[in-house]
């Protein structure tokens, strides 16, 4: 059986590059910065028993110190914490190191994994700013254990504070335990998704009025709404996954029938999400096919445009040219006529001059006659 290392054993191969983080779109690590105390990170800190906020501890370990019994439990988050101040607190809350480790990694897949009676929950929060038109993504990281809740958050969302109002607002909710806490963050993140898919709606359909109105650089546009899609699906797809495992283990945990309405709830919005970023893949696929057919289309009849101004060029340089032979022969007779030697046999003759006339009507009558039954003129 593999030997379980200790915590503090993970931060120099972290520190050292050793272990790679799961990463889509090569995020910067963060920046090394000084530890400091667990407590700074710390936005709030809280003690529950029977629904209701019993304390408000300072430190993690007087925020277990205060849990008076199982019924009770503590609910800490943590923002942004360095590597040191995770340890700190996976040490106070006997956290396993896989999780611990991947809750440094900050780049995971959402997931749930279970170690022993403490859940590990990665979830991956988005939002749509509407000033750039884009779909931003936050990580959350949920430790729930048997008498308390820890969350960590590397981003501003998703915003728990929200989620501690309601829970503190309906205490029945609250009194199930850290289960609960994990539905209502479970519920805030999914719900954050609507948005989201508002958001991408209306960029589709300004995409597709680009696209039938010919727009410059919307094949650019629609690559770009492309891979938000996929990032998005990459988000919510997997808590379909996360939902289905914790309905597996409802009668062996003994979940609250209550808190199992709920979570169904949370599966049913999921599933709507899930398909809804499907179809806009989907439709994103169709929307780039229709482009290239129209770019296709727009390019043979910018071809034929150029073969019929060809083809008309042509026409055109067959009647100056026939012309302009009708015109040569004549030009050359005059041209041979106008030397004035006083050897050239025909300037002596009487019908010398009606010869050459006649001779030049001739050459352009047969030439005329030549290039109209050739269509040059």
């Amino acid at each position: 059986m593999r030997e379980k290392r200790p915590l503090r054993a993970l931060l120099p191969l972290r520190s050292a590059g050793l272990t790679e983080p799961y990463d889509d779109h090569a995020t910067p690590r963060r920046p090394p910065v000084s530890p400091g105390p667990i407590e700074s990170t710390v936005v709030n800190s809280a003690v529950y028993r029977d629904g209701k906020r019993i304390a408000s501890p300072a430190t993690l370990g007087e925020a277990l110190s205060s849990v008076p019994d199982s019924s009770s439990m503590a609910w800490i988050g943590l923002y942004r914490p360095t590597d040191d101040q995770l340890y700190s607190a996976a040490k106070e809350f006997d956290l396993h190191e896989l999780a611990v480790e991947d809750a440094i990694s900050a780049h995971q897949r959402p997931k749930l994994e279970r170690y022993g009676e403490t859940l590990f929950v990665v979830l991956r929060a988005a939002r749509y700013n509407d000033d750039t038109e884009s779909v931003e993504f936050g990580e959350l990281h949920v430790f729930c254990g048997p008498t308390f809740v820890l969350t960590v958050r590397h981003s501003e969302s998703p915003d728990l504070s929200t989620v501690r109002d309601r829970m503190e607002g309906d205490p029945d909710l609250l009194r199930l335990g850290p289960e609960a806490v994990l539905y209502a963050i479970l519920d805030a993140v999914v719900d954050g998704y609507a948005p989201v898919v508002a958001g991408l709606q209306n960029d589709i359909d300004e995409i597709e009025t680009e696209v039938f109105s010919g727009a410059p650089g919307v094949s650019r546009r629609i690559y770009e709404l492309t891979r938000e899609v996929i990032e998005f699906q990459r988000a919510t797809r997997p808590l379909l996954g996360i939902l289905q495992a914790l309905s597996a283990g409802f009668a062996k945990y003994q979940t609250d029938e209550e808190l199992q309405r709920y979570l169904r709830d949370v599966n049913d919005h999921a599933t709507i999400i899930v398909e809804r970023a499907d179809g806009f893949r989907q439709l994103l696929g169709n929307i780039l096919t229709v482009n290239a057919t129209l770019v296709s289309q727009e390019q043979n009849e910018e071809m034929r445009n150029m073969t019929e101004a060809s083809y008309a060029q042509n026409e055109e340089i067959k009647k100056v040219s026939a012309w302009a032979a009708i015109l040569f022969a004549p030009t050359l007779i005059g041209t041979v006529y106008g030397m004035n030697f006083d050897l050239m046999p025909e300037l002596h003759w009487d019908l010398g001059y009606p010869f050459a006339v006649g001779l030049m009507a001739l050459i352009c009558i047969c030439l005329y006659t030549v290039f109209k039954r050739r269509g040059w003129l």
